[in-house]
């Protein structure tokens, strides 16, 4: 990504996939994504960086093994590395997600 302004709009709008996760800007050592979902993610963690979620819109469920945080247009939440979650979502959701360019998933793949 360039210097030049972007349109997480466009690069959304035709998304149809019930879950989508793509790069749109690395920052230092940093990751920007966008991701696309109307499903479950599977249970995992990140044993190298802290993650974190901006709703742009639709609503975003992000489940902990303790309680559940339900976040919807304009709100954030951080997973601090190490801890177990999952994100879902039932409607058609956009939210941008910040890690480190190195970060691992650790977890059950075969849920996804």
């Amino acid at each position: 990504m360039s210097n030049q302004k972007q349109d997480i709009v466009a690069f959304t709008e035709n998304i149809t996939d019930d879950w989508k996760n793509f790069p749109v800007c690395e920052i230092n050592d940093h990751v920007v994504r966008v991701s696309v979902l109307q499903k479950d993610f599977y249970w995992h963690s990140h044993s190298k960086s802290d993650e974190f979620f901006f709703v742009v819109e639709g609503e975003l469920f992000v489940d902990f093994e303790d309680r559940t945080e339900t976040l919807t247009k304009g709100q954030m939440i951080k997973v601090p590395k190490d801890v177990l979650h999952r994100t879902r979502s039932n409607m058609r959701t956009t939210i941008l997600c910040f890690e480190s360019t190195d970060n691992d998933v650790t977890g059950d793949a075969n849920e996804k």
